[in-house]
């Protein structure tokens, strides 16, 4: 709304200015001008601006401006003329967006001829509504020459306004396709960096494995009272595992440092709109929660003033609590997300209308390794996810507050994070 409202600002000081870059083809109060095009470029630029709106607020302001300069260079100004010879070009601007909407111009932006010929279309309607005006008002003549050279001026008018649109696009395509490569680049680099690491990682993991036989036979061979094994042997068999572990630790380095690397570096890339992560949040979740076959809606708010956030940071955070609401909703719920800022802190809310916790296992919910999650052979999860997003948010210099009304409204997670420590400032 904030950006449509300054775009509609801006053509009311924009068009009546341009309108006054004039010439009266017809040696009358009919006009030609620069605020014509300008006003079919915005036409065809602006998204979600309300047409008619446009059409009423731009009329009006040149009305307005047109009577305001009478006022300021006539002598003998009189309101009342002054009004019947500028209004009929309220009736221009209002017929050509009119138009403009009922044949959907916006449709055809990309077939050049076509768009042309409505355009052109359009303005010449347009010139001889305002011409019928100053005809049967003012007494300006109206002829056939007249309306030939209104369609030649409409016609160059159209031509050249599309010409300029043409390249602006031109260019926003190219501008959007070294924005992706540039994206591709940087998946590339992020996939191949985590290949690689999950080599590294199966590696680790298969180690770990045979650590752990290891570790056993040995517990079988102290529990049993082997004879057969000596002091000696049994040192050497603790030395290897200890050597394994070691190469283990060395392996966990070598990723972590990779890992680090490529989510630590700063870039553009980075940091992101909070609508564009609420999206990333809300259909990842959307397709986690269908994996569960449950049927969740989901609501996301923030404010305008929220300055670019770091993307891996608040996905961590956010997708852990959301996750947490959508495996506590047994079939069908609701959950809202919120983000507001005030002055020195963002805020993050995360509403589910979901079974809730009791007050009692509020605190326990946050310690490593608790958890009332288990799986359908009754295997229970890590209950590490809460536990990280805690340490997370005081390593930052944040809180993280829980209320849970089990029967009314489910549970509420607010997060509050200092700007500087998740913002682009």
């Amino acid at each position: 709304m904030k950006k449509n409202f300054y775009i509609l600002v801006l053509l009311v000081i924009l068009i009546p200015l341009a309108g006054e870059f004039k010439f009266f083809p017809f040696h009358d109060s009919f006009r030609v001008s620069l605020g014509t095009p300008i006003f079919f470029f915005f036409l065809l630029w602006a998204r979600k601006v309300p047409l008619i709106l446009s059409a009423l607020v731009v009329g009006i302001a040149v009305v307005a401006f047109r009577i305001f300069l009478d006022f300021s260079t006539v002598k003998n100004f009189q309101l009342l003329p002054s009004l019947i010879i500028n209004f009929p070009a309220f009736f221009y601007y209002f017929t050509y967006s009119l138009l403009f909407y009922l044949m959907k111009v916006k449709n055809f932006e990309n077939r050049f001829p076509i768009i042309i010929y409505l355009a052109t279309f359009i303005d010449i309607c347009s010139n001889i509504v305002e011409l019928a005006f100053r005809y049967f008002i003012l007494r300006d003549t109206i002829n056939g020459l007249i309306i030939g050279e209104v369609m030649i001026i409409s016609l160059i008018r159209s031509i050249f306004v599309l010409g300029i649109f043409s390249m602006l696009k031109l260019h926003e395509a190219e501008l959007e396709v070294i924005q992706q490569q540039k994206q591709n680049s940087h998946m590339i680099f992020l996939i191949s960096g985590l290949y690689e690491e999950a080599v590294e990682l199966k590696k680790s993991l298969q180690d770990a494995e045979n650590i752990t036989k290891n570790c056993y036979n040995l517990y079988r061979h102290v529990q049993n009272k082997d004879l057969n094994t000596s002091t000696e042997e049994l040192s050497k068999k603790i030395l290897s595992i200890a050597g394994e572990v070691h190469d283990i630790k060395k392996d966990n380095q070598r990723i972590y440092a990779g890992i680090s690397k490529m989510i630590s570096k700063e870039s553009s890339i980075d940091y992101m709109d909070i609508s564009e992560i609420g999206n990333i949040i809300i259909n990842s979740n959307k397709k986690y929660a269908a994996f569960l076959g449950k049927k969740i809606k989901f609501i996301f708010k923030a404010n305008f003033s929220i300055p670019l956030l770091h993307i891996y940071t608040t996905l961590s955070l956010i997708n852990n609590l959301v996750s947490n609401s959508i495996e506590s909703i047994k079939e069908t719920g609701l959950i809202k997300i919120i983000v507001y800022k005030d002055t020195e802190y963002i805020n993050f809310e995360v509403h589910d209308d979901g079974s809730g916790i009791p007050e009692k296992k509020r605190d326990l919910i946050f310690k490593p390794g608790y958890t009332t999650k288990y799986d359908d052979s009754g295997v229970s999860s890590t209950g590490m996810g809460l536990p990280y997003v805690k340490s997370v948010i005081e390593n930052f210099n944040g809180t993280i507050k829980i209320e849970s009304i089990p029967v009314i409204s489910g549970t509420i997670f607010t997060i509050k994070l200092p700007i500087k420590s998740l913002a682009k400032i």
